[in-house]
């Protein structure tokens, strides 16, 4: 009777992989009874996301497209989801021995007006990837949220902190491009977007924001943001190729030792979401990888996923072989140095506690 069991699992197991296919210039349509959700929730998700602002949806299970609402062509900035593909192009360079994620600034001669310190420049690259890097100096195009949080400079050495950190993420990009030699956008397009053939990223969709003259110290940096431009359904294939390790259809794309490193929480996040849980900030449910957010959304299933502010999110669930992405058409601005929290709340956007319940409404639908 074990053995029976064991086979049982075992063939679940071996079906759920054969069953998944990749797509070829398109996403292939599935029925979503046949795979497995109930047309009368899907339905009644898709009347909750009518109430929110205009999105694009798109639920793709073992390959084949279960829900697509809205238009999954169209272009929309997405924000800190941004980080999760520098993060994925950096196994890529690491894997070909490019880049070596130990070196420190110091070594790489990386700096920033106003200087930083000898302390600071000790940080890694591997904890500017994990947003360890200790470094609390101006960045531009964070959020007023993040601002509110950020701790004093020098209050942490690196490596012993975790706070979201969008200087770490700007100067990661400063970083990629001077040791490889290789432009953001190019390495996205031959590294990533052209082996898993996305449809519609072009390599003038990176882009990069400096910080104007005059902005206040909160934004002074020389380490422009890298926004990207992506399509939904381009968006679906990044979240598809990390479902499977890295691997498109044969061919490993990012190494799966990078996929799994990188997807898996290296903090705890606590309630006040940018910083590290502890005693006075509990944790709430989710942790913080490589550029990479693991489970929440109030959800049983687990998951990881690329966030970026005003709902841009890939949510990866790998037990279920399904992908879900939903991408708000309204853009954040570049520069947010001007903006309140009042105000950048009144941006076109859903809430997090509005997203959460459409997920939910989403994932009820699997049966």
């Amino acid at each position: 009777m074990r053995a029976l069991i064991s086979l049982v699992f075992l063939s679940a197991f071996c079906w759920g992989e054969s069953d998944s296919v990749y797509p070829g210039r398109h996403w292939e349509k599935g029925d979503p009874a046949q795979l497995g959700w109930s047309a009368a929730k899907l339905n009644e998700a898709r009347a909750y996301l009518k109430t929110l602002p205009p999105a694009s949806v798109l639920l793709v299970d073992h390959g084949r497209v279960a829900a697509e609402w809205g238009d999954p062509a169209m272009r929309s900035k997405i924000s800190s989801a941004r980080k999760s593909f520098l993060s994925a192009l950096y196994g890529i360079y690491a894997a070909q021995g490019r880049i070596d994620l130990g070196k420190t600034l110091a070594e790489l001669g990386i700096d920033d007006q106003p200087p930083l310190t000898d302390v600071e420049k000790r940080a890694s690259i591997r904890m500017l990837l994990q947003s360890r890097s200790g470094i609390y100096h101006g960045y531009t195009s964070g959020t007023p949220g993040m601002r509110a949080v950020t701790p004093a400079r020098g209050s942490h050495a690196p490596g012993s902190f975790w706070y979201y950190n969008n200087w770490d993420f700007n100067a990661l990009g400063t970083i990629f491009e001077k040791v490889t030699g290789t432009r953001l956008g190019v390495a996205l397009r031959d590294s990533i977007a052209q082996p898993i053939g996305m449809e519609d990223y072009r390599v003038e969709d990176l882009s990069y924001f400096s910080s104007p003259p005059d902005v206040p110290e909160f934004s002074q940096s020389m380490h422009p943001s890298y926004p990207i431009r992506l399509s939904a359904r381009d968006m679906a294939r990044f979240g598809y190729l990390f479902l499977h390790k890295g691997n498109w259809n044969g061919k490993q794309v990012v190494p799966s030792a990078w996929v799994a490193e990188s997807t898996k929480a290296q903090a705890t996040v606590g309630k006040s979401r940018f910083t590290q849980a502890g005693p006075d900030n509990p944790p709430n449910g989710e942790g913080y990888a490589y550029c990479w957010w693991v489970d929440g959304f109030g959800l049983a299933a687990k998951s990881f996923s690329a966030r970026g502010a005003m709902a841009k999110y890939i949510v990866v669930f790998p037990r279920l072989d399904v992908v879900l992405v939903y991408l708000n058409h309204a853009e954040a601005p570049d520069d947010t140095s001007n903006l309140t929290a009042e105000d950048f709340a009144k941006l076109p956007a859903p809430t997090a506690n509005q997203i959460e319940q459409l997920f939910k409404l989403v994932m009820q639908a699997r049966q």
